[in-house]
């Protein structure tokens, strides 16, 4: 049960929202301060390429400008802004920020969308060389994070995003730093400031948020352990936001899962039964997507949405073939999936080339050639190229996920009696009988396959059963 909030935890959930309520509609400017790829380069100390320095500057510009319009601000103008180097006072250089200023005055700004990560200080200056509102790629995603969550899971871990994000930035939030008296009567020494006492409240919420958290993951554990009684593979999607994962999901599960073309149009994740089309019935889930230079914490903040993805059996890696930085893309989603911890080998990930509607012939043909897609092989490791609004390619694509189960079961040979139908009906309810043939007396020879935990059950019961093959 949720325990009632105190009057000093209401006020820390106002302000949670690292900056406040972004009004819909409010005129934005959003800014692309990019390195060029030797600065870059330098202050990663490295000599080699990074996603986001694989990028064009105008790509990375259109996608902020995308995940501004994601909470409907309107985007009245996208600048890049190339930088050299970064000043520790302003980020931008001064003749930079005097430029961006007299843009903003002239359209009317009310809000800069900074797309890189900036220090409080960096934002605070900012502020007052803009006289409006700043915010960095970080605050957007979290206000992004904070309109989509509609489960109280979801709530709950966008809000302690939020505060981990505040905590650093209460210097911006307070400026009543006058000490507070403390101890009793006329000998009190010096309290705390008031920026220490929220910080200590910021603190004890975001404990009290991670108990109610565990609580939620404890509840998807036993979740977990009553659909183990039942077991069903689970196959989980994964993807660059706006890859099109919702779409497919809703196509294989005939769902009506949210799917527009829009940047974290689905955060919460959600799971579904389908059933495949030799019979095989698999746990689909979806989830939140993916973005470049989107910091490790928050998506550790949505860990518990990710359990599905952590104890999948197959990862299903959706692609949008059709984006000129698809490759980019698909390096951002290895990377944060390997921070997390989640294993990438490629006996688990099938790789969906996604959108393939969008791409005109020459492409087409290329990708399919690439795939081998045209090959009899089911059970290859190579990308599948999909359509989830048209449908082309899904045959090939559930065959594959069929084939990559099989992989991780045994098959084998069972003789049973005529009259035995009770056992007979113990194999189509547990196991996938894969070919049936009788004598002319009325025994059945039958081929099955199935799952490792059911196994043991399987060969207590069929003591007779002789095995086919073996895993790996």
């Amino acid at each position: 049960m949720t325990e009632p909030m105190t009057p000093g935890e209401a006020r820390l959930q106002a302000m949670a929202a690292p900056e406040g309520d972004i009004a819909a509609a409010t005129h934005t400017l959003v800014v692309g301060p990019y390195l060029g790829r030797a600065a870059a380069a330098a202050l990663r100390g490295q000599a080699g390429s990074t996603p986001e320095m694989l990028r064009s500057s105008e790509a990375r510009l259109d996608e902020a400008a995308g995940l501004a319009a994601a909470i409907e601000l309107d985007v009245v103008e996208a600048i890049v802004a190339p930088v050299q180097r970064i000043r520790p006072s302003t980020y931008l250089g001064k003749g930079r920020v005097e430029e961006l200023a007299g843009v903003i005055r002239a359209r009317d700004i009310g809000l800069v969308v900074m797309d890189c990560a900036l220090s409080p200080v960096q934002q605070r200056n900012l502020e007052k060389a803009f006289g409006c509102k700043v915010i960095d790629r970080t605050g957007l995603i979290l206000e992004i994070f904070g309109r989509r969550a509609s489960t109280r899971e979801g709530t709950l871990q966008v809000e302690h995003a939020h505060l981990a994000y505040q905590k650093s930035r209460l210097v911006r939030s307070w400026t009543h730093l006058e000490r507070q008296r403390g101890g009793f009567g006329f000998l009190g020494g010096p309290g705390e400031t008031q920026i220490e006492a929220d910080r200590r409240m910021i603190q004890e919420r975001m404990t009290k948020i991670e108990r109610e958290l565990d609580s939620v993951t404890r509840t998807r554990g036993l979740h977990r352990q009553s659909r183990a009684r039942v077991p069903y593979p689970i196959v989980a999607l994964v993807g660059y936001t706006n890859a099109g994962k919702s779409t497919l999901f809703n196509t294989l599960t005939k769902a009506q899962v949210m799917a527009q073309d829009m940047l974290f149009a689905t955060l919460d994740p959600t799971a579904r039964a389908t059933k495949l089309p030799h019979g095989e019935t698999v746990i689909l889930s979806d989830t939140v997507g993916f973005i470049s230079e989107l910091p490790t914490s928050l998506i550790a903040a949505f860990r518990a949405t990710l359990e599905d993805v952590i104890h999948a059996d197959i990862l299903l890696h959706v692609r949008d073939v059709s984006h000129v930085d698809s490759e980019a893309q698909a390096e951002d989603v290895g990377s944060v999936l390997r921070e997390l911890g989640i294993e990438t080998s490629a006996s688990r990930i099938i790789e969906v080339w996604n959108k393939a509607d969008l791409l005109d012939e020459g492409d087409r043909t290329r990708l399919l050639n690439l795939s081998g897609q045209g090959r009899s092989d089911r059970d290859s490791d190579a990308p599948v190229l999909v359509s989830a609004v048209t449908g082309e390619g899904l045959g090939v694509l559930t065959a594959r996920i069929e084939a990559r189960i099989a992989r991780q079961r045994s098959t084998f040979a069972v003789i049973l009696p005529p009259e035995d139908g009770a056992a007979l009906h113990w194999l189509y309810e547990n196991a996938e009988v894969l070919d049936r043939r009788e004598e002319e007396g009325g025994t059945m020879h039958l081929a099955i396959r199935i799952a490792p935990e059911k196994e043991p059950r399987f060969l207590n019961r069929f003591e007779g059963a002789r095995r086919l093959n073996r895993v790996g």
